[in-house]
């Protein structure tokens, strides 16, 4: 399997618009939008001219299939968050997350020399959680009722490693290095 994260460009924005209003995706985000493309237009030019964020178009075998990004990129104390989707069902279940998840925190430590990569994960996407656990995140701590989603509210869990931890288990996981644009 050849994975890539690729650069977005505008060619892919229609694509990346209806992904993100696939209730398959939306379901685990905090929003349910409804978009255009003169928004995905003003988006992508916001994300071009932003250096506190980075957004590319995971491929596999050629194929677009999701989105990755880092956000809230903090050089004074050296961390940021994350998240990706996939966005084409094929793909799910098919051993991406440990390349995805591995090569990210390669990237954050060592090329972008940041100290700590969080995300934040809906309470009842228990699949995602016990995955980033896996591959070293933790539990830093649980925001109650912190996201109204289709009338209820939702808990949020905040998890992240730092590079420190990375460093130590990083040789515990054999994962195919891919090349970041």
């Amino acid at each position: 399997m050849e994975v890539k994260f690729k650069k977005i460009t505008e060619d892919k924005l229609e694509k990346i618009m209806n992904w993100r209003m696939m209730p398959e995706v939306t379901k685990y985000m905090y929003t349910d939008p409804k978009l255009n493309l003169i928004e995905q237009k003003k988006w992508f030019y916001d994300i071009q001219h932003d250096p506190t964020v980075k957004y590319w178009i995971v491929e596999v075998n050629g194929l677009d299939i999701g989105v990755i990004n880092l956000s809230n990129i903090d050089l004074k104390n050296l961390n940021c968050s994350w998240g990706y989707y996939i966005a084409d069902l094929n793909f799910r279940g098919k051993g991406l997350a440990k390349i995805i998840e591995c090569n990210i925190y390669d990237y954050v430590f060592y090329k972008l020399c940041l100290n700590k990569i969080w995300c934040e994960v809906l309470s009842f996407n228990k699949k995602v959680v016990e995955l980033h656990e896996k591959y070293g995140s933790e539990v830093e701590g649980v925001f109650k009722q912190h996201i109204l989603k289709n009338g209820r509210f939702y808990d949020v869990i905040r998890m992240a490693i730092t590079k420190e931890k990375w460093d130590r288990i990083r040789a515990n996981f054999d994962y195919q290095y891919i090349e970041i644009e």
